[in-house]
């Protein structure tokens, strides 16, 4: 992964990866933005806006699946995540808390796609969403991106010494985290 990371074309992946999983995709953009910033440090905050611009949109996408797919695509999704019970008493909280549910959720490895399904769903604020997704996005990627830049060459040789046991563990992670999901 760090060698194709380096890649001209992986900025495009990157930004693929983090439109996608902001509204269907299950890998979230951190394993692509964090190979690519350890081996190209320079360009670690051009990365994490390219992330963030992206996700954004992507957002917009699950935004738009959550106002006119609810019944034929966002059902089956919250359906398949164990939410359908839940999501008439989410949906009651996005009236008062909308914007900070969507900002914390953006920072932390939570689905994101379920946020930005719910949102458009409950029909929360257009841009009390654009401006919660941007502010929480940004806030990580840059976070990681930052991190990265200036603990990279550490963080480099420890991952190129142990991917393996680092790739068993996030998907280990991965896959706790949709069992979560579904089962809480």
């Amino acid at each position: 992964m760090l060698e194709s990371s380096g890649r001209k074309e992986a900025l495009w992946i990157l930004a693929f990866i983090s439109f996608a999983e902001s509204s269907f995709f299950p890998i979230p953009p951190d394993v692509m933005l964090i190979p690519m910033v350890i081996s190209a440090p320079n360009k670690a905050f051009k990365m994490a806006g390219v992330a963030t611009l992206a996700s954004v949109i992507g957002g917009y996408f699950g935004y738009v699946i959550g106002v006119w797919g609810f019944d034929l695509i966002a059902r089956p999704l919250l359906e398949f995540y164990g939410y359908t019970e839940k999501f008439a008493s989410f949906k009651a909280y996005y009236a008062e808390y909308g914007a900070w549910i969507v900002f914390f959720a953006g920072l932390t490895p939570f689905p994101y796609k379920v946020i930005t399904i719910a949102s458009g769903a409950a029909g929360l604020n257009i841009w009390v969403f654009t401006v919660a997704s941007l502010l929480a996005r940004g806030l990580r990627f840059y976070a990681v991106a930052g991190l990265l830049k200036y603990c990279g060459e550490r963080m480099k040789n420890f991952i190129e010494k142990h991917f393996n046991l680092l790739s068993i563990l996030f998907f280990i992670l991965l896959l706790g985290s949709f069992l979560l999901i579904k089962y809480l």
